[in-house]
């Protein structure tokens, strides 16, 4: 039979500090505190700033990651000219930054195609010419 008695004796011996657990997970939540949430709510403090301060004129990259031009701020609401002359209206907080100004960062350079990955099909890196051997073959005149 099992010695009841030497059960709880060795139960009783091992038992170590009581409040050891509480103090580690208090711990590990204030780590995430720190690490995790505090920094989130700065960026979203300082997100909810730049939405606010938006004026008509300034350059924005909304949430989808579309450049356009503030070209008026009615109430929470906000116009952008995505392109000459085409305007979309989005919600205030769909604006994630202001971005500076950069004169002829609009359209693909001469030799680079227009999703901006390279060079053109069909031309030579830089010259923006047919090259004489293209990815479809031999050039033919």
């Amino acid at each position: 039979m099992v010695n009841v008695e030497a059960l709880a004796a060795a139960a009783q011996s091992s038992g170590g500090n009581p409040y050891l657990f509480p103090i580690i997970i208090v711990a590990l939540f204030a780590l995430l505190y720190f690490v995790m949430i505090r920094p989130q709510r700065n960026r979203q403090r300082a997100t909810q700033q730049t939405q606010n301060q938006v004026v008509p004129g300034q350059r924005a990259r909304t949430t989808p990651g579309m450049y356009a031009t503030v070209v008026s701020v009615e109430g929470d609401d906000v116009v952008l000219e995505v392109a000459p002359g085409v305007n979309v209206r989005y919600m205030r907080r769909a604006i994630m930054n202001v971005v500076p100004d950069a004169p002829g960062d609009f359209g693909a350079d001469q030799d680079e195609s227009v999703d901006g990955s390279g060079p053109a099909r069909g031309t030579k890196g830089g010259t923006g010419t047919p090259s004489d051997a293209t990815e479809d073959g031999p050039a033919t005149t």
